[in-house]
């Protein structure tokens, strides 16, 4: 039993006498619990063996045997995190709820399922992998893979920064389990049998070989019974075989040169080769050594006056870093990786020459203690900064660590580890040494290149298809019947309707009829209005700060993303770029501005547009950080063209990676942008229009132009519109905060505003368009939206309410367990009710599902049970907690008060069944409705010749 005073709380470390199960309670006055069983999962191939497990155990159990009872959870609790993820080398199984009631049904589900799963082979088919027609019901279309987790890694693996990724890992550590792919090879997947899937559950999913956590206000002795009780009781222990051998060290470093795909929004494609320069260092459970190479990790990498930085990202021969730059301690050997994406395969070696001899150069001068200084400052406000889900990051934080047998406890006293470092640094020569025998004279390294081919995509192609007729070509005409009546089957056992009665649930009076109120008062100060919240900050301060673009020209909008992203790094008044970063480190937890559109509440011909911006700080270190804000008002650095080439460089390639992984979030985007004035702007500041608008500005190079529409903007933006405030600080910060932010205001040339100015758009008309985003994916991402209502309109929390049973009863069936998306559902958001897919093998059959659920909902095909778990759902999020320094901002940004809130959520509460059917009826039903779809993904056929779809090709 160890006090954290650091972080106000208190460790237990256990180990259970039985099985030596081993167990860490962090005891901690915060409502929000959290539990979580991990296990050291160790593949030895590219199967996918532990995401496949991952996802099969939560398919049934043996006390819980209806099918897929976690994603029935989600849908029976107050939950505010349910989730699962396979790591390198453990998996882990994280909840997190502020009910008790629901904290003990969960930890019943959580317990069964990876300890007591069914592990059905029908289960492994449908999660994993399978042989089936590609039209199921026609035993003469063709035989095609098909699987769950074999599409999301298909999805994954075309994600170029994952890729790398895995490729750096595999290369680095190429003698035990890092060399295999966790999650899975999609032409290895194949490869898998369900008697593995259940040989590797028996070896690894064992007491002996897992870690139990809990956090929170709860007394661990209601978790150590019911964990007892309910799952070890019934073990003893074994000798596990799962621990990961230490990497043999290499005498030579290596150089590795693999291949990708053409990425199709990049501004050059004569620039798509990405190098990183990798480096094995000592184990992660060694958390001094964490603590010093994080430290340095930051002085080598962030910001302008980061060595790297200056060498790598200004030299413009690349975008950006590579993927896993920095310091990793995620698996058993920590690695230090820098290096440069999106440069000429020509300028390989020059960027390898500016890495060695910038390792040269830190050994040779050293840091600035400034730096070092705004470092250790960085991680006295991370102890400060308050979260709302401080106990399941710690989790995250804590498992690589203790999955190696380390001291957990040893992390969480960082005090005591800064105080060894500030004792050991000696003027920083401790950092130089270090670069110096870890970096510059370590032999196990590793140079990864890894540059586009034309053919990698055929390449890929011609592999599955080898594999498939491996499997195929000496199938007998039973094996062929058997592999059709086995899709029959899987198809009739996702259809049958099931017994629920097993599952624990909450009710609807588990809900509180009371929703949580935040005081706030209006202050004017310096001739500007102030929402000021008193909250216990923990000594800081926090402000966010909204300017209107409503009064911006049309022609500048496009690039206000752009204004945003380099507004609080080109400098300002005196300080240049490199000074602005290094007061922002010195003073405050970093400077943020986003645009931002939000609906009016309650008339969806009105929205609100500008410019949010956030800093926080301690409260000793406000004058500063505003002096910092008065500097960016009053002289932005805008015209400095090598400094807004960087930056253009930097956003541009970090766009174009988030295509990929958020493919469902642009689809959803580019179709809600027929349907309104609001979703229109949005999705040119956050769509794919912002993706190619950025790629061009990169492509053009012209830094003059671009500097003179930014300084256009910021005459507009931080000159001449409405602006208003909102600070969150305890009691007593509060009146040094009123003084230091009058002082501050009183220096804007901005007017005052208490309320949202709002944009009126009342001749916007719905139209109906289907658009196909032609990329190069192996699979698709689907949306269709519907035009809908305002928060305060009756029909509101209808939507809403529908969107989710849609998704728990229909959707989730239909897209993922029939069709093998990695995920797919509806969404009622900003006025707009979307349906979407991720991931999706599928796309006319998908957008058929979707008009399918609404014709579901029609005929009344769900009970109130349903639409109670709807709700409870809909709640888990209504009433998720929210942290100190957030409290106050819905009515800031929204104009919400806690009274329209109030009642919002009873109209959640007394939502019926038919009411459910007559919003479906009059809002989302195509045949009466204006409505937009969009798709994007590969070629199609469909799409190609349907002269009803708009075609942009992204390739």
């Amino acid at each position: 039993v160890v006090d954290v005073d650091d972080l106000n709380l208190t460790t237990v470390q256990l180990v259970h006498d039985r099985t030596n199960a081993r167990y860490l309670h962090v005891a901690r006055n915060d409502t929000n619990n959290v539990f979580s069983v991990a296990f050291r999962t160790t593949p030895m191939d590219h199967t996918g063996v532990p995401h496949i497990l991952e996802h099969t155990v939560l398919c049934g159990s043996k006390k819980y045997p209806c099918r897929d009872p976690f994603f029935k959870m989600l849908n029976r609790s107050l939950s505010t995190f349910m989730n699962a993820w396979t790591a390198s080398d453990y998996t882990m199984y994280p909840f997190s709820t502020q009910n008790p009631k629901d904290f003990q049904n969960l930890l019943s589900v959580y317990l069964d399922a990876t300890f007591f799963p069914r592990l059905r082979k029908y289960d492994f088919m449908q999660e994993g992998w399978r042989l089936e027609h590609k039209n199921v019901m026609d035993s003469d279309s063709p035989i095609v893979f098909k699987g769950v987790v074999f599409n999301e890694m298909k999805g994954a693996l075309q994600n170029q920064d994952y890729l790398f990724s895995v490729q750096m890992q595999r290369s680095l550590l190429p003698d035990h389990t890092y060399a295999s792919i966790s999650g899975g090879d999609p032409n290895h997947i194949p490869l898998l049998t369900w008697e593995a899937l259940k040989q590797f559950h028996a070896s690894h999913y064992h007491p002996s070989n897992s870690i139990f956590y809990t956090y929170g206000n709860i007394p661990v002795e209601n978790h150590l019974k019911m964990i007892n009780d309910e799952a070890l009781c019934k073990f003893e222990a074994i000798e596990t075989n799962t621990q990961v051998p230490s990497q043999t060290r290499w005498s030579t470093p290596r150089l590795e040169k693999v291949s990708c795909k053409p990425e199709p929004l990049v501004p050059n494609p004569a620039k798509q080769t990405t190098l990183s320069v990798s480096y094995l260092l000592k184990e992660n459970t060694q958390a001094y050594n964490n603590l010093v190479w994080n430290i340095l990790s930051y002085l080598l990498l962030n910001g302008p006056q980061a060595p790297f930085y200056k060498a790598l990202i200004e030299s413009n021969i690349g975008l950006n870093y590579s993927p896993s730059s920095g310091f990793d301690a995620t698996i058993k050997e920590t690695v230090f990786s820098v290096g440069l994406r999106g440069i000429s395969e020509d300028d390989v070696d020059k960027a390898i020459s500016l890495i060695d001899q910038t390792i040269d150069q830190v050994i040779k001068d050293g840091f600035d203690r400034d730096r070092i200084d705004a470092v250790l400052h960085a991680i006295e406000l991370s102890l400060k900064h308050q979260t709302t889900q401080f106990g399941l990051g710690l989790a995250a934080n804590l498992m690589p660590t203790c999955i190696h047998d380390g001291n957990p406890v040893s992390i969480l006293q960082v005090n005591r580890m800064v105080d060894k470092f500030m004792s050991e640094l000696n003027g920083g020569q401790l950092l130089q040494d270090i670069v110096r025998t870890e970096l510059k004279e370590n032999k196990h390294r590793l140079v990864l290149v890894m540059s586009p081919s034309d053919s990698y995509e055929s390449e890929l192609q011609a592999e599955e298809e080898k594999l498939l007729k491996e499997k195929t070509m000496s199938l007998s005409s039973n094996e062929k019947k058997l592999i059709f009546e086995e899709g029959q089957s899987l198809l009739k056992r996702q259809n049958e309707e099931e017994d629920m009665s097993c599952l624990p649930t909450l009710t609807m009076s588990d809900i509180s009829k009371e929703a949580s109120k935040t005081e706030v008062e209006n202050v004017v100060t310096g001739g500007s209005v102030v929402q000021f919240s008193n909250q216990p900050t923990n000594g800081m301060t926090y402000l966010t700060m909204f300017c209107s673009t409503a009064n911006l020209p049309d022609n500048l909008k496009p690039y206000l993303p752009l204004f945003c992203d380099v507004l609080t790094k080109v400098g300002a008044g005196n300080r240049d770029y490199r000074e602005i970063s290094r007061d922002i480190e010195r003073y405050s937890g970093g400077f943020f501005a986003v645009p931002s559109v939000t609906c009016h509440h309650s008339d969806n011909s009105k929205f609100e547009q500008g410019v949010v911006m956030n800093s926080f700080c301690l409260n000793k270190n406000l004058m500063n950080m505003l002096s910092i804000w008065e500097d960016i008002f009053s002289e932005p650095g805008l015209n400095n063209a090598e400094r807004l080439r960087t930056l253009v460089q930097v956003s541009s390639s970090n766009l174009s990676a988030s295509v990929v992984q958020s493919g469902h979030l642009f689809a959803m985007l580019s179709a809600g942008s027929h349907l309104s004035a609001a979703s229109q702007l949005q999705e040119q500041w956050t769509g794919l229009s912002q993706v190619n608008h950025i790629k061009n500005i990169a492509a053009k190079d012209d830094m003059e132009n671009l500097s003179n529409i930014l300084t256009n903007i910021a005459v507009h933006v931080l000159s001449n519109s409405e602006m208003r405030c909102a600070v969150n600080v305890n009691e007593e910060g509060r009146p040094a905060a009123e003084e230091a932010l009058g002082g501050f205001l009183s220096t804007l040339p901005l007017n005052s505003s208490e309320l949202p100015m709002h944009t009126e758009v009342p001749e916007f008309l719905p139209q109906q368009i289907k658009t196909h985003h032609v990329f190069p994916f192996p699979v698709n991402y689907a949306s269709m939206c519907f035009p809908t209502v305002p928060y305060t309109n009756p029909d509101e929390p209808k939507l809403r309410i529908l969107a989710r049973l849609l998704t728990n009863k229909y959707l989730h069936k239909e897209i993922r367990e029939k069709g093998g998306a990695y995920g797919g559902g509806a969404r009622h958001k900003h006025q707009v009710f979307s349906f979407y897919s991720y991931r999706d093998p599928n796309s006319m059959d998908t957008v058929k599902a979707f008009d399918k659920s609404v014709e579901w909902v029609k005929t009344k095909s769900f009970s109130e049970q349903d639409v109670n778990e709807a709700k409870l759902a809909i709640f888990s999020d209504v009433d998720a907690p929210v942290a100190p320094s957030d409290r106050g901002t819905r009515l800031f940004h929204t104009g919400i008060t806690d009274e329209m809130f109030h009642s919002y959520r009873m109209k959640l509460l007394n939502v019926t069944a038919d009411d459910l059917v007559d919003v479906a009826e009059r809002y989302i039903t195509s045949t009466n409705a204006a409505y937009a779809v969009s798709l994007i993904g590969p070629h199609n056929e469909i799409t190609n010749k349907d002269t009803t779809w708009r075609k942009f090709t992204e390739e």
